[in-house]
């Protein structure tokens, strides 16, 4: 594998002594504890508490200040304290720099609620997914055979937590996305996934005469729809229903530009090749095809490509049970079996998004 620096850095050799490694173990089978604690002190304004005291506050001061049980609070600052999260200096209790970036951290905060709302019950039925190749997790919301079916049927905080954790990721990226796509000043661009339509509306404002068409299923349609239904450039936004998943299914022709964010991780290789070999039958010798993903190898910083291998197991245990975030040359070789060739590859957009630029070969 081929890593950016601060990647092959990290991963090359050992990083711990012996008794930071026994340390780390033990952080780790102990994760899910850790986890609800930090989530609860976050969100019954514990943290918020403590960073808000430039003195610190002892056990009986928060539990008069939030009216509590003793107990309650003891053993989640206990816990907090030795998780790293709060520090104790005598009797009183402060805030630590983890515990700050828990608090105040919005990328913690998204993957926080993201983990809580829609992975964490699911997560129990790894094995089985990992086993059976099947999103056995999804199980605990509904019987679809991938969650995209079933996204508009989530609960509502779930789908809150889950568009949260989607919109968060790309829309940091997507000022910089749209000075690469319209460079070649297409007229006519299909968005494949366009999800609720916030690429496409990104569009239709960023060029008064480009002409967006979504490619999506049609449930997910129907939320664009209302998503969109309104707004400014709406009128210029179409929907063309499909199930991407079937290899029948054909591209439609006479696009400039074709659009692929966040979208094709949704896949496992085999479909990834699938959707690019029909999206190449379609292409014209100066269309262009854009991919943007979070490819874990292509990080700057090195906390970005731990998030990302975890956010896979996501999709083995409740979205699909075949996908993952790629290793970029594993998404190149689709790329080139597909009949395509990278022209480019744009690194460092928003979070850590990569565009590959195609053409055909």
């Amino acid at each position: 594998m081929n890593l950016f620096p601060a990647l092959e850095k990290k991963y090359s050799k050992e990083q711990l002594s012996a008794a930071q490694a026994q340390r780390l173990a033990q952080e780790i089978v102990f994760g899910p504890v850790v986890f609800q604690v930090a989530r609860l002190m976050v969100k019954w304004g514990l943290f918020e508490m403590l960073g808000q005291a430039q003195d610190g506050l002892s056990l009986d001061e928060m539990v008069a200040r939030t009216g509590r049980p003793r107990y309650v609070i003891q053993v989640l600052l206990e816990s907090s304290l030795t998780s790293g999260t709060v520090l104790l200096s005598g009797d009183r209790f402060e805030l630590s720099k983890t515990g700050w970036f828990l608090l105040n951290d919005t990328m913690a905060r998204v993957n926080m609620d993201f983990n809580h709302d829609v992975n964490y019950l699911g997560l129990f039925r790894l094995e089985e997914a990992l086993e059976q190749g099947t999103p056995e997790g999804l199980k605990v919301f509904g019987s679809w055979p991938t969650i995209y079916e079933g996204l508009s049927s989530l609960p509502e905080q779930v789908q809150k937590s889950w568009f949260g954790f989607d919109h968060f990721y790309s829309d940091g990226s997507f000022p910089e996305a749209l000075e690469i796509v319209f460079a070649g000043k297409p007229a006519r661009l299909l968005d494949v996934g366009g999800n609720t339509g916030r690429w496409a509306l990104k569009c239709v404002g960023f060029d008064p005469d480009v002409c967006v068409t979504i490619m999506d299923l049609p449930q997910q349609l129907e939320m664009m729809r209302q998503q969109t239904k309104g707004l400014p450039g709406a009128e210029r936004i179409s929907g063309h229903p499909v199930n991407l998943l079937d290899p029948a299914v054909p591209f439609p022709e006479d696009f400039d530009a074709i659009w692929m964010s966040q979208f094709l991780d949704c896949f496992s290789e085999e479909e990834v090749t699938s959707i690019l070999t029909r999206a190449a039958r379609s292409m014209g010798r100066s269309s262009r095809l854009f991919i943007m993903e979070t490819f874990w190898d292509r990080q700057q910083f090195e906390q970005a490509a731990y998030c990302l291998t975890q956010i896979s197991l996501y999709f083995t245990a409740l979205a699909n049970g075949c996908s993952k975030m790629y290793y970029s040359g594993d998404m190149l070789r689709c790329v080139e079996r597909a009949g395509l060739r990278p022209v480019k590859i744009h690194d460092g957009l928003g979070l850590g998004h990569s565009v590959v630029e195609c053409a055909l070969i």
